[in-house]
């Protein structure tokens, strides 16, 4: 093996390997485990989120194929329809050329070529971490398998009344100009102002205190020509008398009735709500509740219309109402329009103040624009029918959420459904399988020549497809089965469906999982998955979320490779529109990060995952963690360099021999198979953080540690039988060998790597520590005896240590060492261990003395009872010692002096926040326990 781990010199040429020899197939054999990746989208690439949570699905995917289990890792990427179809027009728009002018099927051609060149990106990142999905089975959600699915999922379900056409409200873009889900919506808070409007009262009325008109607060005032009502609580004694009257709308001079509703806040504004039902989903509700009509006032470019329209709530147009809008507001943009309205209502004396106010204002998650709620005709799903089976197959247990509590926010969204929007006004993405012939009747079908023969429609008739395609969720929901080749009846469908675990974040439940449930159930009469595990969210160091803006991102693949400074500043600042937030972020990144970020490699940043993996909290990144685990890495390897040192050119006893097993090989192959046992029991749990604990601290502490120091003395003493020294070199191998194989799933290379080059030593056979057997706990290995008896060795070696340390003397020196009033188990295991004391503590002697005995001055540590003493005479120079000490206490001393004053200062006492106080109280607390132990050192050195 090289002197030197360096896994850029073996990673990729393992994972070629692999994916050569299709090593990520299934078996065939075995019980099925199957894991659906969430797709990611085609446009993106590997952020922290992603690496996460493929590091979680391939350590389960890796272990259960190494447990025998038929196991599929079902891959595949998203075709994101309105990200794609942005990232392709600005590619057009910067040579000059626009989707219109291309036209539909031209530029669909675009998006299919750039799909083959650039949309694979983020699958070579996967490839980099190690994830091993069965890449021959990769699902795109516009290829042949899942087009054909979404189809018949569409016919089905608008033939059986589940998919209608409707006009409602809609998140929309008017940037894009196509409606967006919940999802692509981000609300962010903004300061704005709340404005106070009079709206005159109708008919003579007036309120309580005389006055002719209400005031109404609103932060829109660009709707109020769309207002069909002003609402007001029922309890609220102001308003209670004109509870049933009306308000001449200002400028439209429409007649709108006041009603009451537990909507309305009383505390806040005025008390009164104006009520815009076409362009609010509050008011929307509201205006329902009370049937008043929609007006609609915007066009898709979110300005003012000629001519408002209105309709009641099943779409109707109503065509009583008076729609004229006033003059000079059509075609206003509506900011422009809010301008207006602000100076006409003022011209009128109907504006009565203006407040400044924080507000969360709804923006396009991609375009930044402001969402308009919007009145269009859309596709919907009406989700109850689906619902209910959904919800009972999680109440039933068929489908567990870990944690459990998860399953609260579930039923939270499933018993509140909103009939869900699935149509977008898009190019990009599933065209919806409907046709129009010229008097607008609706066809649905799978393909026209389907539309025309059932339909009994001639050539004479003239149909032309919809064309909006399908909300990116819609086909996403069908993911479960529509990778597994439905509607065809085929094996994967019957084998892997349910699949075992779902891995992915809270904040998709509803959007993805719920209606994966729904769907699957629908279509399949089986539940999707079995397991829902919901992780948390990756954060930077401090708890931020990581964001382009706030210049905290990590990329993964620089983690694993590496990259200098100039590079990380460039990545974090290109693309920022604000020079100044570029300046912040670049001092900052400088700062933070130096020469720039070591390459820590694949295993080390996988090791960090599930480390911090902690039952779906959230998850602070710290780069000391990674840095800490590539030295893990290091270790693993420093060993197998040792171990192959000791063993290559000797008989392992793996071909027979007599084999003499040292206290140390049975206690390291105890320690291994309880290992083993947690390693499986927290898998079971989802506990990927005690999993990696367990893990770092068998092979670090208790193997490299300590079993492998322990094996020296057997090695080397002249007094070993080669029966003895045979068993060391067998446990060497052997349990290096198993501990790679049980290491493997979190980390994929360097188990790899080091395996190839043991395997023949312990006498196995196979091309690829992947295609091994996961370890299986061994009761008969399992020795309590010798647990116990090398944890009393280890307790001398250590207590001899801390003696050193707390003395001062080399590490390098010989001291005699009295063992006084210890039991007879004491001494059995002081006299069958002497080579392991002798060596490991560095002693010159052992000597054993009973009650009675007379004792030098020495220093003193206990195991359980008994007194490890080591004589101070000759160690130490004394007058030298003294000095060191007194110099510490002198030290200390003023500090506590420091600190106690602070404390007595009952100004810092009473002002300073609790915390610190007690931060404070805590320092004095140790700075006095350090005090008094060199004090009885400075006392027992006056005794010498």
């Amino acid at each position: 093996m090289d002197k030197a781990y360096s896994p850029k010199d073996i990673e990729q040429q393992w994972y070629q390997t692999w994916e050569s020899k299709n090593y990520f197939a299934p078996s065939g054999e075995g019980n099925p485990y199957c894991i659906l990746i969430p797709p990611p989208n085609v446009t993106g690439s590997l952020h922290m989120g992603h690496a996460f949570q493929h590091t979680i699905m391939d350590t389960l995917t890796r272990y259960h194929r190494m447990k025998g289990d038929n196991t599929l890792w079902q891959v595949g990427s998203d075709h994101a329809g309105i990200a794609t179809q942005m990232v392709v027009e600005r590619n057009l728009n910067a040579d000059g050329i626009t989707r219109q002018s291309l036209g539909r099927d031209k530029f669909i051609d675009k998006v299919w070529e750039w799909k083959e060149h650039s949309g694979g990106n983020i699958t070579q990142q996967m490839r980099r971490l190690g994830d091993s999905c069965d890449w021959t089975r990769e699902a795109f959600t516009m290829d042949d398998t899942c087009s054909n699915a979404v189809k018949e999922v569409f016919v089905q379900l608008y033939q059986d009344g589940t998919i209608y056409r409707g006009k409602r409200l809609v998140n929309w873009d008017p940037k894009f100009h196509t409606a967006i889900s919940d999802l692509e919506v981000e609300n962010k808070e903004e300061q704005g102002s709340l404005w106070h409007f009079r709206y005159p009262l109708a008919n003579g009325a007036t309120t309580a205190d005389g006055k002719d008109y209400i005031v109404v607060a609103t932060t829109r005032p660009e709707t109020i020509l769309g207002d069909t009502a002003v609402a007001v609580h029922p309890d609220d004694e102001r308003y209670h008398s004109l509870i049933g009257k009306t308000v001449l709308l200002p400028l439209v001079n429409r007649e709108i009735p006041i009603v009451a509703d537990d909507y309305v806040d009383k505390e806040f504004g005025t008390g009164c709500v104006k009520i815009t039902p076409a362009h609010d989903f509050n008011d929307y509700e509201v205006g329902k509740r009370h049937n008043a009509p929609l007006i609609n006032i915007l066009n898709a470019d979110a300005a003012i219309r000629d001519q408002a329209e209105a309709f009641d709530y099943k779409g109707q147009p109503i065509t009583d109402i008076d729609l004229t809008l006033p003059e000079g507001y059509a075609a206003l943009d509506r900011f422009d329009a809010r301008k207006k309205i602000i100076e006409d209502f003022d011209a009128l004396d109907l504006l009565d103040s203006i407040k400044d106010h924080t507000l969360q204002v709804p923006r396009g998650d991609r375009s930044n624009a402001v969402i308009e709620p919007y009145l269009t005709d859309q596709w919907y799903v009406a989700v109850e029918s689906l619902a209910k089976p959904a919800i009972e197959a999680v109440e039933s247990g068929e489908i567990k959420f870990v944690p459990e509590n998860w399953s609260k926010t579930y039923y939270q969204w499933m018993y509140n459904l909103q009939d869900w929007c699935i149509s977008r006004q898009l190019w990009w993405g599933h065209r919806i399988p409907a046709w129009y012939d010229d008097q607008g009747n609706v066809y649905v079908g799978r393909d026209e020549q389907e539309v025309r023969r059932d339909n009994n429609l001639d050539d004479t008739v003239v149909l032309s497809q919809d064309d909006d395609v399908l909300d990116t969720w819609f086909s996403a929901a069908l993911w479960p089965f529509a990778t597994m080749g439905w509607p065809e009846k085929t094996k994967e469908l019957d084998t892997f469906v349910p699949s075992s675990v779902l891995v992915t974040g809270f904040d998709i439940i509803f959007f993805w999982v719920a209606r994966m449930i729904m769907m699957t159930k629908k279509f399949t009469g089986k539940v999707p998955f079995k397991e829902v595990y919901i992780t948390g969210l990756i954060r930077d160091e401090n708890g931020q979320k990581m964001s382009k803006s706030k210049g905290n991102v990590l990329d993964p693949i620089d983690l694993i490779d590496g990259i200098d400074i100039e590079g990380l500043v460039n990545k974090r600042t290109t693309g920022l529109m604000n020079p100044k937030d570029a300046t912040k972020i670049e001092k900052r990144t400088r700062k933070e990060f130096g020469d720039g970020i070591e390459s820590y490699g694949t295993d080390a940043l996988r090791f960090t995952f599930c480390a911090l993996a902690s039952t779906s909290r959230d998850i602070n990144f710290d780069l000391a963690r990674v840095e800490g685990y590539r030295n893990f890495c290091n270790k693993i390897w420093n060993a197998a360099r040792y171990v192959l040192m000791n063993t290559e050119q000797h008989d392992c006893g793996q071909n027979g021999g007599e084999l003499s097993l040292s206290l140390a090989d049975r206690w390291i192959w105890s320690r291994l198979q309880a290992t083993i046992k947690d390693f499986d029991n927290y898998i079971e749990q989802y506990r990927f953080d005690q999993v990696a604990q367990s893990l770092f601290g068998f092979i670090k502490n208790e193997y490299c540690d300590w079993y492998l120091e322990l094996s020296k003395p057997v090695l080397s003493s002249e007094q070993s039988s080669e029966a003895q020294k045979r068993g060391t070199r067998h446990t060497l191998v052997n349990i290096l060998e198993q501990v790679l194989r049980l290491a493997h799933p979190i980390m994929p290379y360097i188990t790899e790597e080091v395996w190839q080059k043991l395997a023949p030593l312990a006498a196995i056979e196979g091309d690829s520590i992947m295609l091994q057997a996961f370890p299986e706990f061994n009761a008969e290995r399992f020795d309590q005896a010798a647990m116990d008896d090398l944890e009393w060795v280890k307790q001398v070696i250590v207590g001899v240590r801390n003696i050193r340390g707390e003395m001062n003397i080399s590490p390098a020196k010989a001291v005699p060492l009295i063992m006084y009033n210890g039991s007879e188990t004491d001494k059995r295991r002081y006299e069958d261990n002497q080579n392991f004391l002798m060596s490991l503590a560095k002693l010159e002697s052992i000597d054993w003395k009973n009650a009675g005995d007379t004792l030098p001055v020495a220093a003193t540590a206990l195991v359980g009872n008994m007194d490890l003493l080591i004589p101070m005479a000759g160690l130490i120079d004394v007058n030298a010692e003294k000095a060191r000490l007194n110099k510490e206490v002198e030290k200390l001393s003023k500090e506590q002096q420091r600190i106690s004053g602070k404390l007595d200062n009952a100004n810092f006492v009473d002002k300073a926040p609790e915390a610190v106080v007690a931060k404070e109280k805590d320092k004095l607390a140790d700075v006095e326990s350090a005090l008094n132990k060199l004090k009885a050192q400075v006392a027992q050195l006056d005794n010498i």
